[in-house]
C-alpha cells in the first residue's frame, strides 16, 4: 500500500512516529544516494534530542585574524558577525539551521540564538563546528547538533556571509529546502528531488523489518529472514 501525506507537517509527523536516520539512509542507498550522512562526529548535544526539518543553508568564513570591521570592509563583512542576524531572522517554522564554512575554534551558535530560533517555531540547528551555552540550549529543549562545546565567540573570529545557498558539509551537498534528519547515530540529508521515492521506500522498509523483527524472535535465523523478507 503506498504511504501519502498532504504536506510537510504529516509528513514529520509520520517519520518522527516510525522512522529513524538510519533507516532512511538505507533508504537512500537503495536509490543510489550513498553520501547523505553528514560526518559522524556531528550529533546531538543530548542523546534524545531528534531533529527534523528542511535545510536553511547558512555560509560561515573565518575572518581574517586582527580585521576589525569597518567602513574599509565591504559587504558582510563590514559587521561584526556577518549577515549572521539576518540569516536567524529569516528562518521559518519547521526549517533546520545548517552552518558549515568555517574552520575556527569558535561556537557558531549559543542560547540566545536558540531562544530566538525557538520564538520562530524553527526545527532545530545542525552545525560544522561549535556550539555553547549547553545547559541554557538544554533547558530550552531545542534540538542543536554540533562537533561539541566551545565557549569562544565567533565575533571577531567568523562571520556569515550568505544563507539559502547550496552548501557542502562533508561529503553532502545540502540545497535550500531538503530535509534534515537526526538522532544520537547522526543526522541524514534527504534532497528535494527523491524525497518522495526515499519517505514511501523508508516507511515501507520500516514496516516489513517489524515482519522481520516477530519472525526472528520467533526463531528464524538470520539467512533465513533475509532470504525470505529480502530485509536486515
Amino acid at each position: 500500500m503506498t504511504v501519502q501525506w498532504s504536506d510537510d507537517k504529516e509528513l514529520f509527523a509520520m517519520v518522527r512516529a516510525e522512522l529513524f536516520p538510519a533507516l532512511v539512509g538505507d533508504t537512500l542507498d537503495r536509490l543510489g544516494c550513498l553520501h547523505q550522512f553528514l560526518p559522524p562526529e556531528i550529533r546531538p548535544i543530548d542523546p534524545e534530542m531528534v531533529i527534523l526539518g528542511r535545510a536553511m543553508t547558512v555560509l560561515e568564513s573565518d575572518a581574517p585574524e586582527g580585521q576589525l570591521p569597518g567602513p574599509a570592509a565591504a559587504g558582510a563583512l563590514g559587521k561584526p558577525f556577518g549577515l549572521l542576524f539576518e540569516a536567524l531572522d529569516d528562518l521559518r517554522e519547521d526549517e533546520v539551521y545548517v552552518c558549515s564554512g568555517s574552520h575556527g575554534a569558535f561556537a557558531l551558535w549559543g542560547g540566545l540564538m536558540s531562544t530566538r530560533a525557538r520564538y520562530l517555531k524553527a526545527a532545530g540547528a545542525v552545525l560544522d563546528g561549535f556550539h555553547r551555552d549547553t545547559r541554557e540550549i538544554l533547558a530550552l529543549g531545542f534540538p542543536v547538533a554540533s562537533t561539541g562545546a566551545h565557549a569562544q565567540d565567533q565575533g571577531p573570529r567568523g562571520k556569515v556571509l550568505a544563507y539559502r545557498v547550496p552548501l557542502r558539509l562533508g561529503q553532502v551537498l545540502i540545497h535550500p529546502g531538503d530535509i534534515v534528519f537526526g538522532d544520537r547515530d547522526g543526522v541524514v540529508v534527504v534532497p528535494q528531488a527523491v524525497e518522495k521515492a526515499v519517505f514511501e521506500g523508508a516507511f515501507e522498509k520500516a514496516r516489513g523489518e517489524k515482519t522481520v523483527l516477530q519472525a526472528l524472535e520467533r526463531g528464524m535465523s538470520t539467512v533465513e529472514a533475509f532470504k525470505t523478507f529480502g530485509i536486515m
